[in-house]
């Protein structure tokens, strides 16, 4: 079985992975009807944690249960706190995954993260902004390969700053194969507009899928 793995930590971004949580969860949209992707939440340990928002959320499992065999993709949310070095091993886990080319999707101050451990020197990345890992990242070397882009995708690793919560899981259900082209056109179209047009024809997409 494979899972969406979510890292979950104090502070984190409630909103950051909305949009691809509840789809990669509940296969709604997806081109194989009837499958979906499990999300699991992981933590640095099995303590509960308490989002940005309020919420409570007690990790389903901890990094050293994360395999690359179990691994569809890692996702790493915004959060006010990665500078923590508790945070260290799941930041090491997205490293061991990347070169085993297991997927990684990381938000917001998820990407100043990767930014410290090295993981974007070479690979092409956005952010919240080029100063922003300028700033806050003296380790960071990566600014030739920076993109000022919402997403960019290099390979198994998407990055996106902190309005790109959309576009992360357009990319991440894209790179997963998940959804008919068609259908992630439209479903992503829908949201970004808000245009009824768009709904429709994400319906009509599925009823050629089944047909």
């Amino acid at each position: 079985m494979k899972y969406a793995y979510v890292y979950v930590l104090d502070t984190m971004a409630d909103w950051e992975l909305g949009f691809v949580t509840a789809e990669l969860n509940s296969g709604q949209y997806f081109k194989n009807r009837g499958s979906r992707l499990p999300v699991r939440t992981v933590g640095a340990s099995n303590r509960p944690i308490t989002t940005k928002g309020g919420m409570t959320i007690v990790p389903d499992v901890t990094i050293d249960e994360i395999t690359n065999e179990t691994t569809a993709v890692l996702l790493l949310p915004g959060a006010d706190n990665w500078k923590d070095p508790v945070n260290g091993p799941i930041i090491e886990k997205a490293k061991q995954l990347l070169d085993a080319g297991g997927n990684v999707a990381a938000i917001c101050g998820a990407t100043l993260a990767l930014a410290d451990a090295g993981l974007l020197d070479d690979r092409q990345h956005t952010s919240n902004s080029l100063e922003y890992l300028n700033l806050f990242s003296p380790a960071y070397k990566g600014a030739a390969r920076y993109k000022d882009e919402k997403a960019v995708v290099d390979g198994n690793l998407i990055t996106t700053g902190s309005a790109g919560a959309l576009e992360l899981a357009r990319e991440v259900i894209a790179l997963l194969d998940l959804f008919a082209e068609e259908t992630l056109d439209a479903w992503y179209n829908y949201f970004i507009t808000g245009e009824p047009q768009y709904f429709y024809t994400m319906m009509g997409t599925l009823q050629e899928t089944n047909s």
